[in-house]
């Protein structure tokens, strides 16, 4: 239904986001929305959720949603990822498909270019991380991708710097119908609070461990207490071996403080308000590949 003051002409939708891992999906959708709201990592593996951003301006309402990196699953966690990309594409009025154009291209992209021709939807190519390549290397890149599939358009992008990305969202709603407002207009994203703190101390750990760590680290707010101006918060950091929790924690504690100085400031931000953080690290063997630990840290969802 059309909202008291939504402008004649205004248009909305839904739009998927996929690519491989490290394509720059996240740092693209955190640009376009002009503020943090996903987490960011050279990581693999770093988008588990199908998680919803949402862009709103005068000229229309974009609902995106960001999807995990596709590639083929190695644990009970891949599949729900991959179930959660797959999900995503169905009954949206648009597919990106973000590509590193720096790097190679071989099967992976060649996989991605089948899951959109047989999903039915219409979709858009952006070459992102333009600013790492030359132009002569852009154009052999734009021959390549652009041949197998028939994109409603290709954009080249720098998620980086911003470099073209004003007209990435002039074709997005260009080719949008008509629609209402889904969501009020300060809405950004359709997680709750503690699912974004949990997300930006998980970044923290991404960002200042080493490769062993990441993949199976999760994290689960325990507490949220406010007093006053003091928000305190509990949180737990769960990985699947003790050598892990060595690392994390680090000498002496070492490790563990700064990732939780850290996240505190971007908590801070996200909350507007002053912010104690208590982390604690705990071992769970092997939480990947069981369903009961998946669904207590919002990793599953049941198949009706």
């Amino acid at each position: 239904m059309k909202q008291p003051n939504q402008p004649k002409g205004f248009r909305s939708g839904f739009v998927a986001v996929i690519g491989r891992p490290n394509a720059g999906k996240s740092s693209l959708l955190n640009h376009l929305l002009g503020q943090k709201v996903l987490i960011m990592s050279d990581k693999p593996q770093t988008t588990r959720n199908k998680i919803q951003c949402i862009l709103t301006e005068e000229r229309g309402q974009i609902v995106f949603l960001d999807t995990p990196g596709v590639q083929r699953p190695k644990h009970k966690l891949g599949q729900y990822m991959a179930e959660a990309t797959k999900e995503s594409i169905r009954d949206v009025d648009l597919i990106l498909y973000v590509v590193d154009i720096a790097a190679a291209y071989g099967s992976g992209e060649e996989f991605v270019l089948g899951m959109l021709k047989q999903s039915g939807t219409p979709y858009i190519l952006v070459l992102n991380k333009i600013d790492l390549i030359s132009q002569e290397q852009l154009l052999k890149s734009l021959e390549k991708y652009a041949k197998p599939a028939d994109f409603l358009a290709v954009i080249p992008v720098s998620a980086k710097y911003g470099a073209n990305t004003g007209e990435l969202l002039k074709v997005l709603f260009e080719q949008l119908p008509e629609g209402p407002l889904y969501y009020p207009a300060d809405e950004v994203t359709d997680q709750p609070e503690r699912f974004i703190m949990a997300e930006l101390i998980r970044e923290k750990v991404l960002e200042l461990t080493r490769d062993e760590v990441p993949h199976s680290i999760a994290v689960i707010i325990e507490q949220v207490e406010a007093k006053r101006s003091l928000v305190k918060i509990r949180a737990q950091i769960i990985v699947e071996r003790a050598s892990q929790k060595g690392i994390i924690i680090g000498q002496r504690g070492k490790m563990l403080r700064e990732i939780g100085s850290l996240a505190r400031r971007d908590i801070e931000a996200l909350l507007g308000s002053k912010v104690f953080l208590e982390l604690w690290v705990k071992v769970m063997k092997d939480w990947r590949n069981r369903l009961d630990y998946l669904r207590e840290f919002g990793y599953h969802q049941d198949q009706s």
